[in-house]
């Protein structure tokens, strides 16, 4: 089977999320909804008590932000990166 072309793969973008996992997922989920969630495709990279490594598409970024946003918990996102090498590299 042959692979896809660069243009035709999902771009991602890869968020430091300053939150803990479920808060996360769940202020996504309560936001955009059950289809959203499958147009975000979250899935979490690294996960530590205080912040995780999330990696969403690269066209539902604003949402994934306004979510994380109103939140009632204490949540934020520190930090926006194309690749895991500059976003682990500061």
């Amino acid at each position: 089977m042959k692979s896809l072309k660069p243009s035709m793969r999902e771009k991602k973008r890869y968020l430091l999320v300053r939150g803990k996992k479920e808060g996360i997922y769940n202020a996504i989920r309560d936001f955009l909804g059950t289809s959203g969630m499958a147009k975000v495709s979250l899935s979490f990279i690294k996960i530590d008590p205080d912040k995780s490594i999330i990696s969403v598409n690269r066209e539902a970024l604003d949402q994934v932000r306004a979510a994380i946003c109103i939140w009632p918990e204490k949540m934020e996102v520190l930090r926006v990166s194309g690749s895991l090498k500059q976003l682990k590299k500061n």
